[in-house]
């Protein structure tokens, strides 16, 4: 099945492995993770989260055969492919439209490269049902650990990142960048929000809805989980550390500016 010229979000093509089975689903963004995909769905089928959720990986043009394996048997409900422009924000606003176009109650996003607690997704779950609106993973609040994490990445998301954010987005938060998150549909289809728009492209739509919730007086929690980088090797990111480092400071300044809010936008 293919979806495409749809306004705000980007060409993609669906593999449905099985119906809809849960109220809440997974999304996972990867673009070329073999050898991390596998293994972090093998632990999500180990500790019972494909039975508890729906998984729905969402690739972005992956070259390195990562989608080649028969993911129905690692616990994926469907993969969605991106066929058109952009990069994780559109990865995603194909997942959330999906999703939508599902009605499930809530969704739950993760990384694809096996750094996070997937075994925690069923802790998301009880946060929507018990009424949040967003749900931040937290590597750093109590609780919540953290191993091998690069130094001047925790500086700049301590120190940076987190104090910007929290007050954009009216909540003291202790981790923003991590993208273990569940958000609610109510959320989401929010009217002034907006997400299928183009602008959100690339990491615009992670800064965007953390700020978001609390400024339109929705509820908003943290909640703790843990994330571990490898000790050796190349650290498993898409953000390069200059250039990726300078974006980001970029869409943070156009986020607490409110540079993407669609008000701002129409102006």
């Amino acid at each position: 099945m293919r979806f495409v010229d749809i306004t705000g979000v980007p060409d993609f093509e669906c593999y449905e492995f099985k119906p809809k089975n849960n109220d809440y689903c997974l999304l996972i963004p990867i673009l070329n993770e073999k050898g991390r995909i596998l293994p972090e769905l093998q632990r999500a089928v180990a500790s019972g989260v494909a039975d508890i959720c729906d998984i729905i990986i969402i690739d972005g043009g992956s070259t390195d055969g990562c989608c080649e394996d028969n993911l129905f048997e690692y616990g994926v409900n469907t993969l969605l492919i991106k066929t058109g422009e952009g990069k994780q924000g559109a990865q995603l606003r194909c997942g959330f439209f999906y999703a939508e176009m599902r009605n499930y109650t809530g969704y739950i996003t993760i990384d694809g490269n096996n750094k996070d607690s997937i075994e925690d997704v069923g802790q998301f779950i009880t946060k929507l049902e018990e009424g949040y609106d967003f749900i931040q993973g937290s590597r750093y609040m109590k609780g919540g650990s953290h191993n091998n994490t690069p130094l001047g990445r925790q500086i700049g998301v301590r120190l940076i990142h987190v104090p910007t954010i929290s007050k954009a987005g009216k909540y003291k938060f202790s981790d923003t960048t991590n993208g273990f998150r569940g958000y609610s549909s109510r959320y989401i289809a929010h009217k002034e929000l907006k997400i299928y728009r183009d602008v959100f492209s690339g990491y615009e739509l992670l800064a965007y809805l953390s700020v978001r919730a609390g400024q339109l007086g929705l509820r908003v929690t943290e909640l703790p989980v843990e994330r571990s980088y490898p000790k050796k090797g190349k650290t498993p990111t898409k953000i390069s550390p200059i250039k990726g480092g300078l974006n980001l400071l970029k869409i943070l300044r156009n986020t607490v500016k409110g540079k993407y809010n669609p008000v701002t936008e129409e102006r």
